[in-house]
């Protein structure tokens, strides 16, 4: 059966072998592409079945700078130009040293458990089993617990994302009506196996996105600044630390690089991707940000959205639907793993048929559909997830579970992966973890998370739970014609 191949095919990312040296390295997954074991090239390995560095490159950069693109000129306007460039820069190379710590522990569970003859074959390594391998039922749950929160609402914010930018395209729905049509739409991603399912989608969507982020940076040159533009942020601690969340929410995308790193053949080679990847964001958020709120200022505190201030052009709807369509990729890519969990759960992890894992992830969906209804709040539900969710998922548990793994001289000695080139000492990694956690959990958790909610309070008793339209403005009638009543209200 073609589609129990292709599931199987998805699912494996190795068979472990763990008879000498060689078995060894292959059980880390340090082996060819599938396709040259059997000499066969075809459409399918080309669109379908990835597992390279590129692969896994594209999939992080896709994944990191989805419809947050959006939303960082208001961040810029609550933070002021320079602390947004500042901070930009910072969070990024945070993330980028937490997604390698990471993929440090994946290396390391992976390379405990095949060596006591544990096979992964049909079985997808999350990052939740990585902390319990490593440190227990304990950091199992808080994995597990943030980990899904996080996805979840990740996933939200996408269907949210998308019924706030079709909105500047067709407003005879409003956005309420759009999230109930971009909800069914994107259960279709139950259909995708895995992430080796992703290359084509993940090439796509950062293409998609490269398109508008410098749209957006083109188009604001071009319209210039406004009449009488202010730039008075920061003017108030609220905003300053809700917008420097959004900032932190948006290098935290690493929620599935384990995922990731699972669907390559040779995971070992992950430990820079995100960094590299991080790298080519800052070429588009960091222009088309600063484009925005020098173009705009102060306009863009009461819109989230930064289509919402440009003028309606075959550029713009051009960028709006490939945001749209890049939307779609990072909710499939944010439900994958929430799809894995859930699967594991009923028991349907293993099997083969994709028809039957898909109508078992359909139960998925729902909650994030009804979520998606309740809090319409486009950019002020990014900073609240950034400070109560994505500080502990990738940053502040992955700084941790590193220094616990390695707080024993003969973990040390053992260690799967040595520290890196760039800081070979195991005092000075433990001295930068510690850093992130506490520069986390006081600016990211602490701050960050009285400033956001006080702000995502503020836009409930604004706007109330199920707002029909968040922020849209009010649509001019038609003047009455002459004798005739006016229409009513």
């Amino acid at each position: 059966m073609v589609l129990g191949e292709q599931a199987e095919d998805a699912i494996v990312a190795d068979v472990a072998n763990i008879n000498g040296k060689e078995g060894e390295v292959r059980a880390m997954g340090v082996e060819d592409d599938p396709e040259q074991h059997d000499g066969k090239f075809g459409m399918k390995s080309l669109l379908w079945h990835g597992g390279s560095v590129w692969d896994a490159w594209f999939s992080c950069a896709s994944n990191q700078v989805a419809q947050v693109l959006l939303t960082l000129p208001y961040s810029f306007s609550q933070l002021g130009m320079l602390s947004g460039v500042l901070l930009q820069v910072f969070y990024g190379l945070m993330g980028s040293w937490t997604a390698y710590l990471i993929s440090v522990l994946y290396v390391e569970y992976r390379a405990r458990k095949e060596k006591e003859g544990v096979s992964f074959n049909n079985h997808v390594i999350q990052w939740f089993e990585v902390l319990d391998g490593l440190l227990g039922p304990y950091w199992k749950a808080a994995g597990l617990a943030f980990n899904c929160t996080f996805l979840l609402f990740g996933s939200v914010i996408q269907l949210i994302a998308c019924a706030s930018n079709i909105y500047y395209i067709n407003d005879r729905l409003d956005k309420r009506t759009w999230t109930y049509i971009f909800g069914a739409c994107c259960t279709t991603s139950v259909f995708i196996p895995s992430f080796h399912n992703y290359r084509v989608w993940s090439f796509l969507g950062l293409g998609m996105t490269t398109y508008t982020a410098w749209y957006l940076t083109v188009a604001a040159a071009v319209h210039g600044q406004v009449d009488g533009v202010t730039h008075s942020g920061p003017n108030k601690l609220v905003l300053y630390f809700t917008g420097a969340t959004n900032i932190l929410y948006t290098f935290g995308g690493h929620a599935v690089t384990v995922e990731i790193m699972h669907a390559m053949w040779k995971p070992r080679k992950f430990k820079y991707i995100y960094l590299v990847a991080t790298l080519y964001v800052f070429t588009l958020t960091l222009p088309s940000a600063a484009a925005m709120y020098w173009a705009f200022g102060d306009q863009l505190l009461n819109h989230s959205n930064a289509f919402s201030l440009l003028p309606r052009t075959g550029w713009r709807d051009a960028a709006v639907i490939l945001m749209l369509i890049h939307q779609f990729i990072t909710f499939g890519f944010a439900c994958t793993p929430l799809y894995f969990v859930w699967e594991k759960v009923v028991g349907m992890h293993g099997t083969r048929s994709v028809c039957l894992r898909a109508l078992a992830r359909f139960p998925v969906v729902v909650p994030i559909w009804f979520l998606a209804i309740i809090f319409p709040f486009f950019g002020p539900i990014n900073s609240a997830v950034g400070a109560l969710l994505v500080s502990f998922t990738v940053y502040i548990i992955p700084a941790l579970a590193h220094m616990l793994t390695y707080r024993s001289a003969s973990a040390r000695l053992n260690a799967a992966e040595k520290p890196p080139s760039f800081l070979p000492s195991w005092t000075g990694m433990f001295v930068v973890n510690a850093f992130v956690v506490a520069w986390v959990l006081v600016v990211g958790f602490g701050l960050g998370g009285w400033a956001s909610v006080t702000n995502f309070v503020r836009q409930i008793d604004t706007f109330g739970l199920f707002a029909k339209c968040y922020q849209c403005p009010p649509k001019a009638h038609a003047p009455a014609a002459a004798g005739s009543a006016a229409p009513r209200h």
